[in-house]
C-alpha cells in the first residue's frame, strides 16, 4: 500500500502545481467567460476541492467495476455535458454522442489534441499527437492507404495466420497460460513486421523489452527524476529511437541508391517505405517528411500491437467464457468456415474472416464493453458553441466514448455482453454511439487491421481448443488490463472436428 499512498501524494502535488499555474495564467482571460450570454452557456458542474479538484474521484472510479461511474454521477446532476477540474486543469466532459462527433470532426483550426503531461513527454515534439493541419491529414492518408491496399491485406493475412498458429501450437504443452501475455507476443511481431519489416531476431527481442518498459510510462506522475516511472520510460525510448533510427537511415540510403523512379514504382513493403517515398517522384515541390518525424510516428504506431489489440483479444476470451451460448454460436460459425476451406483446399483470405458475421458482432460487443480507448482529449483554440454549450478558448474537452457505450439510452442493458444486439435494427457499427476507434480526421487508420487480427485469433482459437478460464477481474486504470492476465487451461479439440 505504500506505493499507493505515495502515488496519491504525488498526484496531489502535481495537480496542485498545475492548477496554480493555470489559475495564474488564466486570470486575465476571465473576461472571455462573459461570452456565455453571447455564444452559448458554460455547462453546469463542480470544480471540487481546492488544488486537486475532482481528480481523486476521477481516478478512484477507474479502480471499480464501473469506471464510468464518475461520469454517470455528474451526468445525472448536470446533464450529458458538464464541467469539472481533473488532473490539474478545468475541463469540459462530454458524454453526448452528438457533441463528441462535433469535437472529433472539427479538428486543426478549432480543436487540437491535449493529453496529460506524461504522454506529451513520452511522445516528444515530433509526435503525431502534436501534429495538426495538412501534415496530420497527409500522414493519416498515407498510412491508411497502405493498410487498406490489396497487396498489404493479402500479405498481412498470411503473416497473422502464421504467428497465431505458431503461438497456439505451444499452448497444448502449457498447464496454464496467460492470455494477455500470449497474445502480446504475436500481435507485436505482426505489427513490427508491417511497420519496419523486422523479423524475430536479437534486434526484435531488444525492441520488445525496451517497448515494454517504454509503454509503462504513458500514464504516470509527470516527475522526471532518476528512478521515477517517467524517467525509466524516457530512457527506454532513447534506446528504441536509436534502433529504429538505424533501420530507417539504412532504408533511406537504399531508396537514394535505387533512384526515384524505381522506388516510386515498387510496391511498399512496410510503413517506413510509405513514409520515406513521400517527397520523391515527379513533383519537385513535394517536401519529404523529416527522419525524426518518421521515426517518432513509427514508434507510436507500435502501441496497438502491445496494448489495444492483444487486450481486445484477451477480453473477448473472457467475455466468451462467461457467455457459453455466444461461444457456441461463434464456434459453429468458424467450424463451418474451416470445413469449407478444408474441403476446397483454398487458403484463407482477408474477406473470409471479415465475412464471419457473428464473429464481427462478438468483436463489436467486446470493443463496446471493454472501452480500451475510453476517451479523447482536445483543447479549444477559440470559443466554441456546440448546441448551445460554450467551450471557452484554452479549455480542454474530454469526449467520453465509454460513457456513450455504457449509456442505457444508446444500448439496452449496457453492462451485459450481448453480441446479438448488433443484429437488431438500428444497431450499427457506424453510428455516433459506437466509437471504439475514435473518429473524424484522427480515426484509427488501422481499424480494419485490428479487426482482422482479432478475427483470425478467434477463428483459430475456437477451432483448435476448448478452454476453462480462472476468475479474473478487469482493471480500468490507468489502462485496461486483467488483474491476473487471464489464466486459462486449454484442451485440444482434435482432428475429428
Amino acid at each position: 500500500m505504500e506505493w499507493f499512498v505515495v502515488f496519491w501524494i504525488l498526484v496531489g502535488i502535481s495537480a496542485g502545481w498545475c492548477w496554480y499555474r493555470k489559475e495564474k495564467s488564466s486570470s486575465s482571460s476571465k473576461n472571455d467567460m462573459n461570452m456565455e450570454q453571447k455564444s452559448g452557456v458554460l455547462p453546469k458542474g463542480s470544480f471540487g476541492w481546492p488544488l486537486i479538484g475532482e481528480t481523486l474521484d476521477f481516478i478512484a472510479a477507474g479502480y471499480t467495476s464501473q469506471p464510468v461511474s464518475f461520469m454517470e454521477k455528474r451526468r445525472s446532476l448536470y446533464g450529458k455535458v458538464f464541467k469539472t477540474h481533473i488532473l490539474g486543469t478545468p475541463i469540459i466532459v462530454s458524454t453526448d454522442p452528438g457533441v463528441n462527433k462535433v469535437v472529433l470532426q472539427n479538428h486543426g483550426n478549432i480543436f487540437i489534441p491535449a493529453y496529460p503531461k506524461s504522454i506529451r513527454e513520452i511522445f516528444g515534439e515530433y509526435s503525431i499527437l502534436q501534429t495538426n493541419g495538412t501534415l496530420q491529414k497527409k500522414v493519416h492518408a498515407l498510412i491508411g492507404g497502405f493498410l487498406r491496399s490489396p497487396q498489404f491485406k493479402a500479405r498481412i493475412t498470411r503473416d497473422i495466420e502464421h504467428h497465431v498458429k505458431l503461438a497456439m501450437a505451444s499452448w497444448k504443452d502449457l498447464p496454464v497460460l496467460l492470455v494477455q501475455e500470449e497474445t502480446q507476443k504475436f500481435t507485436f511481431k505482426v505489427l513490427v513486421k508491417a511497420l519496419i519489416s523486422l523479423d524475430p531476431s536479437d534486434d526484435f527481442d531488444f525492441l520488445k523489452r525496451e517497448f515494454d518498459e517504454f509503454i509503462k510510462g504513458l500514464i504516470c506522475v509527470p516527475i522526471k527524476l532518476p528512478g521515477t516511472r517517467l524517467y525509466k520510460s524516457l530512457k527506454a525510448k532513447e534506446r528504441i529511437l536509436k534502433l529504429v533510427k538505424t533501420i530507417v537511415e539504412q532504408r533511406k540510403m537504399g531508396v537514394e541508391k535505387s533512384g526515384d523512379h524505381e522506388h516510386q514504382n515498387s510496391i511498399p513493403n512496410d510503413a517506413v517505405d510509405v513514409l520515406l517515398r513521400d517527397g520523391y517522384g515527379e513533383q519537385s515541390d513535394k517536401q519529404s517528411l523529416s527522419l525524426d518525424f518518421i521515426i517518432s510516428h513509427i514508434i507510436e504506431l507500435m502501441i496497438p500491437g502491445e496494448e489495444t489489440v492483444p487486450m481486445s483479444m484477451t477480453l473477448a476470451v473472457k467475455f466468451l467464457g462467461d457467455c457459453p451460448v455466444a461461444l457456441e454460436q461463434l464456434t459453429e460459425e468458424n467450424m463451418k468456415l474451416k470445413r469449407q476451406k478444408t474441403d476446397s483446399g483454398d487458403d484463407y483470405c482477408w474477406t473470409d474472416y471479415m465475412s464471419l458475421q457473428f464473429t464481427q458482432n462478438v468483436i463489436n460487443e467486446t470493443l463496446r464493453v471493454a472501452n480500451i480507448i475510453n476517451a479523447v482529449w482536445r483543447k479549444a483554440l477559440k470559443d466554441v458553441d456546440i448546441e448551445g454549450i460554450l467551450i471557452p478558448k484554452g479549455w480542454c474537452v474530454l469526449a467520453s466514448f465509454s460513457s456513450v457505450h455504457m449509456d442505457e439510452e444508446n444500448y439496452e442493458n449496457p453492462y451485459e455482453f450481448d453480441p446479438w444486439r448488433w443484429e437488431k435494427t438500428g444497431a450499427s457499427a457506424k453510428n455516433n454511439c459506437f466509437t471504439p476507434f475514435g473518429g473524424g480526421q484522427r480515426l484509427c487508420p488501422g481499424l480494419e487491421l485490428s479487426r482482422l487480427e482479432i478475427s483470425v485469433f478467434l477463428h483459430h482459437l475456437v477451432t483448435t481448443y476448448r478452454w476453462v478460464a480462472e476468475k479474473d477481474d478487469i482493471i480500468y486504470f490507468p489502462t485496461v488490463k486483467l488483474k491476473k492476465k487471464l489464466p486459462i487451461r486449454v484442451t485440444s479439440i482434435g482432428n475429428s472436428s
